[in-house]
């Protein structure tokens, strides 16, 4: 009788729940079609090459075949500050790091070309002569040094439940 009750509790929140996750991934599989940027004019051969992370526009983007990597980005409005974290960055210890997936259909794997160096230093010749090619998956990340108060945000919440469950406890134990 319990077993059956446990079943039947659960087959309900399938059901319940199957028709809510399906429309969701239906609406982000159609919010994902609108993210073409076309950057080539019509009848130019182009490529198709997605632009993701911590770049103005993130996207699929339709561009003339020849783009350079450096072009590329500057397509999608060039690197953007940290996510999350406040607006006066020293950029002097910011550093980029830019990765090309490209599948390889005949090894059945995927490729990677990594691309690293400082914000104020300039892009490497590499990124230059890199050859974009269709479907290829950009992704680039700003990253930057924790600073002291980044260490004191991380410290000070630790600190202050060690102090808190201190100060309860003796609290408890006086009574």
């Amino acid at each position: 009788m319990k077993r059956n009750l446990i079943y039947i509790t659960l087959l309900t929140i399938i059901g319940v729940c199957s028709p809510l996750i399906v429309q969701a991934q239906l609406q982000l599989e159609e919010g994902m079609g609108d993210r073409y940027i076309r950057v080539a004019e019509i009848g130019q051969l182009a490529d198709s090459v997605n632009v993701w992370g911590d770049v103005g526009s993130s996207g699929r983007y339709i561009i003339p075949e020849e783009t350079t990597l450096p072009e590329l980005i500057s397509y999608s409005f060039g690197y953007t500050q940290l996510r999350g974290r406040d607006s006066n960055i020293d950029w002097s210890k910011t550093q980029i790091e830019i990765k090309v997936s490209r599948y390889n259909e005949d090894r059945k794997l995927v490729d990677v070309a990594f691309f690293r160096y400082r914000y104020h230093d300039p892009e490497p010749v590499e990124m230059f002569e890199f050859d974009l090619q269709n479907n290829d998956l950009v992704s680039v990340q700003v990253r930057r040094k924790p600073s002291f108060t980044d260490y004191v945000g991380v410290v000070a919440p630790v600190v202050s439940v060690i102090a808190t469950s201190f100060l309860l406890f003796e609290n408890l134990r006086g009574n």
